[in-house]
């Protein structure tokens, strides 16, 4: 049920690094990014896959990992995603992206939990720098990174307390996301 796939569906941060994904699986993946809806249908985005480990250590040190835990800087050796989906927005085809990148890093991270995989999108970027390493032309713009793997952590889903919204990890390393409540989000008007 989809209601199951997304509650599943979190942001996660810790990896198996050594359980790699196969490139035939991160091309499923885009397949349902190219499936899913596209503003005005224009279809402007691009991917570049990655899923080997020198290819990783090229983009990994170009993304920041959490803003909210100011005491970590993102996965060590051995937690790091074994495998990226970088979504670029083709310039010759539009200069407004729109909704588009949201809606296939949707569509790819549903389709990577469906799978037993787990990831997080990642809008923190050293673009310069990412463009830099892979030699992505200037045409392309750089959207968002999707970081994926074999989920290495446990993230738990918690009603907001007293209008704090900053997820964070407890003394075990366990991640909590609070969610304001459906009450608070329905308007009565």
């Amino acid at each position: 049920m989809i209601y199951d796939v997304i509650k599943k569906s979190r942001s996660y941060r810790r990896f198996y690094q050594d359980r790699s994904i196969p490139e035939n699986t991160l091309r499923d993946l885009v397949e349902l990014a190219r499936l899913s809806p596209s503003a005005a249908n224009l279809q402007p985005l691009k991917f570049v896959l990655s899923y080997t480990p020198d290819r990783n250590s090229l983009i990994f040190p170009c993304l920041a990992w959490a803003g909210y835990l100011k005491d970590w800087d993102g996965p060590k050796e051995g937690e790091r995603p074994s495998a990226y989906i970088m979504i670029l927005g083709d310039t010759g085809i539009t200069s407004n992206f729109s909704v588009n990148h949201g809606i296939a890093a949707q569509s790819i991270l549903l389709g990577a939990t469906e799978m037993g995989y787990g990831g997080c999108i990642i809008g923190s970027i050293q673009r310069e720098k990412l463009r830099t390493q892979l030699a992505i032309p200037q045409h392309l713009e750089i959207l968002l990174v999707i970081a994926l793997g074999v989920p290495k952590e446990t993230v738990i889903l918690e009603e907001v307390r007293d209008g704090d919204i900053k997820y964070w990890r407890d003394k075990d390393g366990v991640h909590h996301v609070p969610k304001r409540s459906l009450s608070d989000l329905i308007l009565d008007l």
